[in-house]
């Protein structure tokens, strides 16, 4: 049994902490372990702690389960510190969206603007990060920091840079469309070898393996013999979509997860150019959104529901089965020396994906051990989405990040200018000038200058 703390910053999301908690359950390696819930939410808060207490007896799990409003108490002596809090709520995400699509941005390709990361929302979630982090490095400088809210791709980067000797690392479970591509191809996951490299939200199939032997061919077989009644019965943006077997079609590599999904921002601009090509090649981003919100407050009220009747049993509605969530998998690797080759989002300091900067995010497979997380170098992506990668993520990320650094309202103008919506510098501006002008954004508006 482990003697570890694991503080969950951000704990109010229900959903999130119960699934959590259900994988420590399924994790005999892990009981005896301390969970610290910290949300400043205290009606969220002491829900989920409530729901998580009762899976857990209802599981005879043996855990410390703790709540607490203050953070520095939390993270007082953790070894891991889970970090999914959302600094700033959809209402102003939607709000800001609202406002971008009355001078014409459209969901497609859009990464700082139309999509959960926008720039309004990133700033408030760095600011977050900062926070955390500069009392992680005061309260417990040797625990893994394990970075699950977005942006991913910004944060590690950011990270790497500023905080020298922190441990830290993203996660993201995009990667397990592989999983849903197996199933379709009717393969068993538990013979399948695989390297989806690149960087967070955009990553590549490129080794694909079933029993030792190159899956690609089965993969074209099916799309040359059931991929057109496939898409007659799946919905929109699916994984398996026209859209995902055109951009396959062309650079000879399978989008995986949310690399052309409304999740990471439904790139490329060329398959949203209208409603009527949207249409055509089944996209329609701004319904999927629509279901995400309609979805989350569904589950959210369902939670509420749980809470209120304390004579229904929790396992019930939620059965004891792994979430699929690489989580607890990582904690368990690391606290108990149990050696997992995993999909991380560490900086390319090895050089682990040709193309990207040494000090920038990457995601790549990594061997996780109590040794740490050593990241295994991939046979990199094609030369065209190379270039593709450095103009629309790594770029759009530097910029992005230079202006958060040196609060520059300057640099966040050149950001807006590089979205493949923007068509004029008047355009812009007056985005800029309208997103800073929120009643929300009063304090984004004074910090760029």
């Amino acid at each position: 049994m482990a003697d570890i703390k694991i503080s969950i910053i951000g704990a109010g999301s229900a959903v999130f902490s119960l699934s959590l908690v259900r994988d420590l359950c399924l994790t005999p390696n892990l009981q005896g372990s301390t969970v610290s819930f910290m949300d400043i939410n205290e009606e969220r808060l002491n829900a989920v702690y409530g729901l998580c207490s009762r899976y857990a007896k209802e599981m005879d799990a043996k855990f410390k389960l703790e709540k607490t409003a203050d953070r520095r108490q939390s993270l007082q002596d953790a070894d891991f510190v889970i970090d999914t809090a959302l600094a700033a709520g959809h209402d102003r995400l939607r709000d800001g969206w609202t406002i971008a699509s009355r001078y014409g941005y459209r969901f497609g390709g859009s990464y700082h603007i139309m999509h959960d990361e926008a720039f309004w929302i990133n700033f408030y979630q760095l600011r977050l990060f900062d926070s955390v982090i500069e009392d992680v490095m005061d309260l417990c400088r040797d625990a893994w920091y394990v970075q699950v809210a977005n942006p991913v791709l910004a944060g590690i980067t950011h990270f790497h840079r500023k905080y020298q000797g922190l441990k830290c690392v993203g996660l993201c479970h995009g990667f397990a469309g592989i999983y849903r591509i197996a199933d379709a191809l009717g393969l068993k996951r538990e013979h399948l070898n695989f390297q989806i490299p690149g960087v967070n939200h955009f990553v590549w199939l490129t080794d694909f393996y079933y029993k030792g032997e190159n899956a690609f061919p089965i993969l074209d077989d099916w799309i040359a013999k059931h991929a057109t009644s496939y898409w007659e019965r799946c919905g929109p943006c699916d994984d398996f979509g026209p859209k995902a077997v055109d951009l396959y079609r062309r650079f000879g590599v399978f989008p995986i997860g949310d690399t052309c999904n409304p999740g990471g921002g439904a790139w490329p601009w060329w398959y949203h150019t209208d409603s009527e090509t949207e249409e055509r090649w089944k996209e329609n981003p701004k319904g999927w959104w629509n279901e995400y919100f309609r979805s989350y407050l569904e589950q959210m009220n369902q939670i509420i529901k749980i809470f209120d009747d304390s004579a229904r049993k929790v396992t019930e509605v939620f059965p004891p089965k792994h979430s699929g969530e690489n989580i607890v998998p990582l904690v368990e690797s690391l606290a108990c020396d149990i050696p997992r080759v995993m999909q991380v989002n560490i900086p390319n300091c090895g050089n682990f994906l040709e193309g990207a900067p040494a000090d920038f995010e990457v995601e790549v497979p990594g061997l996780v051990s109590k040794a740490g997380i050593q990241g295994i170098k991939t046979n990199g992506l094609p030369q065209a989405l190379k270039s593709i990668m450095q103009r629309e993520r790594i770029a759009q990320v530097e910029v992005e990040l230079e202006a958060y650094q040196c609060q520059s309202r300057e640099l966040l103008l050149q950001l807006i200018l590089t979205d493949p919506w923007t068509k004029s510098l008047d355009q812009a501006e007056n985005l800029l000038r309208e997103i800073l002008n929120m009643s929300c954004n009063l304090e984004m508006s004074q910090y760029y200058k």
